[in-house]
């Protein structure tokens, strides 16, 4: 029995909501929105085998959600485009909305370290550029230099308990790091409250400020 041009269109659709359905594969893509990486670092950072990882990346390239370039001998991967931060963003919406316990891990978890309203894009933009706040990045260096804020220092948050003598206790500090829901901000917000800084969380991460066409610095300074 041949199906209809819909039905074909809908299998088609259906692959990219499977290569979805890994949590895996959503960490793998939360990790690849910070900018281009190879399949060694990315296994790392997921805690998978390289095996492993190149399975997932391969399902999520079938469905069109990564591109991969050669880079001498080594294979980089990226995302597709920003769409998939969009489609991302969508799914974690749906599911926080519609599942109880994405709900109850949301309030025991997150909310729990941080029930402060976030700073928005514009407003920290705004506010960095008026000089009334620190802006702290707490990702690992690498990501850090891929591309980050303007302004923004970087502490990663395995370090932040060394480092707490470089922040300015009389200044606001702004914390960001992947995404909506990188546990890095949470934790280090969390931290630095306990010493006594006045620290909020930027409302989402790296990815979704370049999305929205913010200004970006690539480097270590």
């Amino acid at each position: 029995m041949s199906i209809g041009p819909k039905q074909a269109l809908f299998a088609e659709f259906a692959t990219v909501a499977r290569a979805l359905g890994s949590p895996h594969r959503l960490e793998i893509l939360e990790h690849l929105g910070q900018g281009e990486c190879g399949v060694e670092a990315l296994a790392e950072r997921v805690g998978l085998s390289i095996a492993n990882a190149s399975q997932h990346l391969q399902h999520l390239k079938r469905a069109g959600l990564v591109a991969a370039r050669r880079d001498g001998k080594f294979v980089l991967y990226q995302l597709a485009d920003d769409r998939v931060l969009a489609l991302m963003a969508a799914l974690f919406d749906v599911g926080k909305r519609n599942l109880a316990e994405a709900d109850r891990i949301l309030r025991d978890y997150f909310i729990a370290r941080d029930s402060m309203e976030p700073v928005t894009r514009n407003d920290l933009l705004q506010r960095t550029r008026d000089g009334l706040v620190m802006v702290l990045d707490v990702r690992p260096a690498d990501e850090f230099a891929a591309g980050h804020l303007p302004g923004a220092v970087n502490i990663p948050l395995k370090d932040l308990e060394a480092r707490l003598a470089e922040l300015d206790p009389s200044q606001e500090i702004v914390a960001y790091c992947r995404g909506p829901y990188c546990i890095l901000s949470f934790e280090a917000v969390a931290k630095l409250r306990a010493k006594g800084f006045r620290v909020r969380r930027l409302e989402d991460g790296l990815p979704e400020w370049r999305a929205a066409g913010l200004p970006l610095v690539t480097g270590i300074r």
